[in-house]
């Protein structure tokens, strides 16, 4: 199980996205989203990073994928995300039982629940969904002769929805994660994760094969 340490980081003094996304960008911890976990059958890699930080109230996260063949189908929240270019998070407090999944495409459309299970969940009312801030950008280039496009998502997710309450802070937490890029029906199918999985089949809903957060 992979460890890393989460810096703590003001980003909310800075007043722009912009700002915030190159503070972020500049001093955030960098995670690769590398792990080719079924590669007899889903082969496709794509460089894929994201930098975490938090601020004790919100995580902070800033994903970059380079090179994608897009597909952005599903434009309104709580639509099948992850059948486009799509990055995830996935989190659950080591006390809990259940955890949590935030799913955006590169639309900044977003899928969020609290599981029991892949199959057992509850949707995140329209006011939690509401308070996670989300801002994508998308540039689209010619390689080999076939269009692809880089494409970012910045989010900030406020610490209830994450589970934790109004007078709980970050600092000194460890969470179980594991941060994803997938895209079932894109051209190349694609499923990357931080922490290597190890299942038959394609599956991201394994708490078991999180890794560990540690908030500074």
């Amino acid at each position: 199980m992979k460890t890393l340490k989460i810096p703590r980081i003001d980003i909310a003094l800075f007043e722009t996205i912009v700002d915030r996304i190159h503070h972020l960008n500049a001093n955030g911890a960098e995670i690769a989203i590398d792990q080719i976990n079924w590669k007899e059958t889903f082969s496709k890699y794509l460089p894929v990073t994201v930098h975490v930080a938090h601020d004790n109230n919100c995580l902070y996260l800033f994903y970059q994928i380079r090179g994608e063949v897009l597909r952005t189908v599903n434009n309104k929240d709580f639509m099948p995300v992850w059948e486009d270019s799509c990055v995830e998070f996935f989190m659950q407090r080591p006390q809990e039982k259940t955890y949590r999944n935030f799913e955006c495409n590169a639309l900044g459309v977003l899928l969020a629940a609290k599981h029991e299970n892949r199959e057992k969940a509850e949707k995140f009312s329209l006011d939690e969904m509401a308070s996670i801030l989300r801002y994508t950008s998308i540039r689209h280039r010619y390689e080999e002769g076939k269009e692809v496009s880089d494409w970012t998502l910045y989010l900030e997710i406020p610490k209830q929805t994450m589970g934790f309450l109004p007078n709980e802070f970050l600092s000194g937490e460890k969470i179980k994660a594991n941060f994803y890029k997938c895209g079932d029906q894109t051209e190349e199918p694609h499923f990357l994760s931080w922490n290597p999985i190890n299942t038959p089949e394609p599956n991201f809903h394994v708490p078991s094969f999180f890794g560990l957060l540690e908030m500074e």
